[in-house]
């Protein structure tokens, strides 16, 4: 071994001091803190979120108990219910007068309605006037609603007087000359043991003898018709008065929020709408099949409201809410899952619920036999957010959003 060699090997190491980090190691450390604040925060949320909404659905409670409700696929809107913009070349007419008009008749040139404020309305020549007033004021909130009344029903009598149905007092018939309301059945009266919530809708025979009605829910007043839809209850009955006996009978029970009723034109049977099934059950009041029932219509592809005959011998139907398909049914989404319905109603009321239902519209006209003849729609609810009756057409016929009656076609329509 030479010198240098031995004087290289003699060399002390020198140890390395680093005294900055390097660029790759503080973007893998930075990155390394970042994910972990990210993911602590993420947690941190969820959590804070999370744990109330647990708590609230298990100690808030739930003013409903919904049942599962088996609903079939709603029908393909092809064909005569393929979807227009019929309704929306509706004319509206005094809106801002009419506070949320359910259902008109007319006696000459003269139309009656009942209103949200419970008032019986008369309009003749563009004049608005009251003529009568079940309940008493105040009138305008939720709470109101069981002392101001609610008419919705309304139908002309024999002798031109007016038979209406108020969803909290009862049956009554109105002189629309004079404004003389006399009651004929009370909701203050049971029926059979039972007592009437939710009086809805009515047809009245030719001679006015008869008087078939609906009581929408013995449990459920009209103020929660939405807790009463989202519940899916079983206990709305269709009941029978007798002007003459004064006796009141019970048809059919177990219905599922039983709305509009009318008549057949040869007064052989009683067509009812049950809104929750999207469905039309007929009841036989004359006739070799007089007590029995069957189906009329079922599966639609709305939820039916009222119910008229139409110029053709069929029937109007007014739809308060559609099932698209192709498309999304909030309704059908949730008929069969309870536990979510449960959890909306834990954390929002009605009131608020309400708001986020779809504005689209649609009417249906059914043959005598109850196949679709056809359809008017307003998609986007722009001119008929809702429709709750459709009538055969008037020498004066009229409309509004919720607010007054629309002529469309051959029809008239009260939104």
């Amino acid at each position: 071994m030479n010198e240098a060699e031995g004087l290289r090997q003699r060399r002390p190491l020198r140890p390395q001091v680093i005294t900055e980090d390097s660029p790759a190691q503080e973007a893998k450390e930075g990155s390394t803190y970042s994910s972990k604040v990210f993911r602590v925060t993420f947690l941190t949320l969820a959590a804070t979120l999370t744990v109330p909404l647990l708590g609230a659905t298990v100690l808030l409670d739930c003013p409903i108990d919904p049942q599962p409700i088996n609903l079939k696929e709603p029908p393909l809107l092809t064909g005569v219910l393929e979807p227009n913009s019929k309704l929306q070349k509706a004319e509206r007419l005094w809106e801002n007068q009419l506070v949320g008009p359910e259902s008109i008749v007319n006696i000459g040139d003269a139309l009656f309605t009942g209103t949200a404020d419970g008032k019986v309305l008369k309009i003749e020549d563009g004049v608005i006037q009251t003529v009568a007033r079940i309940g008493h004021g105040p009138c305008g909130t939720r709470e109101d609603e069981p002392t101001c009344g609610r008419p919705l029903g309304i139908r002309v009598g024999p002798n031109n007087t007016l038979f209406v149905a108020d969803a909290y007092y009862g049956l009554y018939e109105v002189n629309p000359g004079t404004g003389e309301t006399k009651m004929l059945v009370s909701t203050k009266t049971p029926i059979e043991g039972q007592k009437l919530s939710f009086v809805n809708d009515l047809t009245v025979t030719r001679d006015g003898r008869k008087i078939y009605f609906t009581d929408s829910s013995s449990k459920w007043q009209r103020r929660d018709y939405l807790f009463l839809l989202m519940e899916g209850t079983d206990d709305g009955r269709l009941l029978e008065y007798d002007t003459v006996t004064k006796e009141v009978k019970v048809l059919m029970v177990g219905l599922r929020f039983p709305n509009g009723v009318q008549l057949s034109p040869a007064e052989d049977f009683v067509l009812v709408q049950e809104t929750t099934m999207a469905r039309i059950r007929r009841y036989y009041v004359s006739g070799l099949m007089k007590g029995g029932a069957d189906m009329f219509v079922e599966n639609m592809p709305g939820l039916p409201d009222n119910i008229r005959l139409s110029s053709s011998g069929g029937y109007w139907v007014a739809m308060a809410a559609v099932r698209p398909n192709p498309g999304f049914s909030m309704f059908d989404f949730l008929s069969e899952k309870p536990w979510i319905k449960r959890m909306i109603f834990k954390l929002l009321s009605q009131e608020t619920v309400t708001k986020f239902l779809p504005k689209r519209s649609l009417i249906v006209e059914l043959s005598e036999t109850g196949s679709y003849k056809r359809s008017f729609h307003d998609p986007t609810g722009m001119t008929a957010a809702y429709v709750s009756e459709v009538g055969a057409r008037r020498r004066r016929p009229c409309g509004s959003e919720r607010s007054g009656c629309s002529a469309s076609g051959t029809s008239r329509v009260w939104a």
